[in-house]
């Protein structure tokens, strides 16, 4: 966090690391759709594994499995234990929501195209 000349705490931009870990993990890889879709949920409200898959038409070891690669990288944050483990964006990913809206949106418009082939 840093000072601006009004004394008010600001967010320091995001870095170009986060960018490129949003990217890797949206574009570079086969389950990116997957976890942006995770996200989008996420953002809209709070979900357990059995509610994310239900919502979003997946098996349970797949949601299981992108929830995990996004708490690894501190996408997403939980709270509770076992079954009623409840998992939220991370206070990471909502400073950098910006950084993250962009990625997302360049590959839904990738994943148009692709459906309309």
């Amino acid at each position: 966090m840093r000072i601006d000349t009004s004394g008010s705490p600001q967010m320091a931009p995001p870095t170009r690391t986060f960018k490129h870990l949003l990217l890797w993990l949206f574009t570079g890889t086969r389950g990116g759709r997957n976890r942006g879709r995770i996200i989008e949920t996420l953002r809209e409200e709070p979900m357990n594994t059995n509610q994310l898959r239900i919502v979003l038409d997946l098996d349970y070891r797949t949601v299981k499995h992108h929830i995990e690669v996004l708490e690894d990288n501190d996408l997403i944050t939980s709270a509770g234990n076992r079954y009623g483990k409840m998992y939220f964006p991370s206070q990471k990913l909502e400073e950098s929501m910006e950084v993250f809206e962009e990625v997302w949106s360049r590959m839904r418009e990738k994943l148009s195209e692709e459906e309309k082939r």
